[in-house]
Formats: structure tokens, sequence, C-alpha cells
């Protein structure tokens, strides 16, 4: 199956290189056959599965889960701003921590402040 310049499709494996989500295309292969990759919210586990304008890809990288709405496509990968007009980043912002916090400049925690962390993290 040959892709035509202007088509609607593309092999997933080439879209998450061009859209730099990874870096080679074998890391892209890899990562759709592991199992991280969920096409519409169906896990997949073929590189050579097709994507579609409009199709949500959630993808478990990096110890976290990027959500993106596939916008278009591109025949080669580009720069960083070339990338980021192929998808849509749905990505729900990160949970805020639920624990006592340190900012910036406070120095290091206290015996107190330590109590209290553990007393937050123990099970029970």
């Amino acid at each position: 199956m040959s892709e035509e310049r202007g088509s609607d499709r593309q092999r997933i494996d080439k879209w998450l290189v061009y859209a730099r989500v990874v870096k080679t295309r074998t890391l892209g292969q890899a990562l759709a056959t592991s199992g991280h990759v969920r096409l519409n919210g169906r896990k997949i586990d073929d590189p050579a599965q097709p994507v579609k304008a409009g199709d949500v890809l959630t993808i478990g990288l990096h110890g976290g889960v990027r959500v993106l709405k596939v916008l278009d496509f591109a025949e080669r990968r580009g720069s960083y701003s070339v990338a980021s007009e192929l998808y849509e980043d749905l990505t729900p912002p990160a949970e805020k921590a639920t624990g006592p916090t340190i900012d910036a400049g406070e120095g290091r925690p206290t015996k107190r402040d330590r109590r209290r962390f553990d007393r937050l993290t123990e099970p029970d």
C-alpha cells in the first residue's frame, strides 16, 4: 500500500516520528508494538496501523501519558514548530501534590516537616 501525497491516512509509526513524539521510526515501531499506544481508546500492536485526522492517540511514554489528537500529516520529520501543527495536545494537566511542599529558597526540611510528611505517607 503506497502513500500518496495529500493522503488522508498515514502509518502510526511514521506519524509518531513526524510529530516528534519519538526520534526514529524504529522507536515508533517499538512503541506501537509494545502496547503503550491506544488509538481511539483501543490498544494497538501493529506499527502499520493507519491513523487519520481526528483520531485520538493515548501514548504511555517516559513514565507519563500523552493524549494527542491527529490534525494533519507530514511527508518528513521537520522542525518542532512544523511538528506541533500535526496534533492538538489533549493531555490533562498534572495533578498537584497532596503532601507538604517546600518552596524554592526555604532550605532543607526541618525534622518537624519530615514527621508531618511521614504521617501523610504512612499506610493506614
